[in-house]
């Protein structure tokens, strides 16, 4: 399908976002499309955690085996799909701002895999899947800035 970048000013400092988004388990909370999370393994922190994703998606339900590939504490965080359909890499980078945090959010997806009319979209389904990011990013926001 293809990549994406999303940026979303967070209100709050990079430590208290690196807490929401490196729990993992806790991506519930925040990625919509995301109904269950189990861990795999005894570590569910750092670099080699490994997850499997149960995600609700437009072709239906896809369960994705993840794997944290960067961990650097308040400023990189990489989980990327190791098996399962819709292969993807998430890359978030955290940045100091005045206001806070600038999170950025480099996604690359493939609809290899997908089933029904979202694996014939192409282009449109990277769009889908960068507004669906977006829409995820913005409840990351209110949660963190509310806590």
């Amino acid at each position: 399908m293809g990549s994406f970048e999303l940026t979303q000013h967070i209100a709050r400092g990079p430590e208290a976002v690196w807490n929401v988004i490196s729990d993992v388990p806790r991506a519930r909370d925040w990625y919509e499309a995301i109904i269950r999370v189990t861990p795999l393994g005894e570590s569910t922190v750092g670099e080699g955690a490994r997850f499997e994703l149960e995600r609700a998606l437009p072709g239906g339900q896809a369960v994705n085996v993840v794997e944290v590939t960067e961990y650097v504490p308040t400023e990189r965080f990489t989980l990327a799909s190791r098996s399962g359909p819709t292969p993807f890499t998430y890359r978030y980078a955290l940045a100091p701002s005045a206001a806070g945090t600038l999170l950025t959010l480099r996604g690359d997806i493939s609809a290899e895999g997908l089933r029904g009319p979202a694996a014939l979209l192409g282009p449109l389904a990277t769009t889908l899947f960068k507004n669906g990011m977006r829409t995820n990013l913005a409840a990351l926001a209110r949660l963190v800035e509310s806590a």
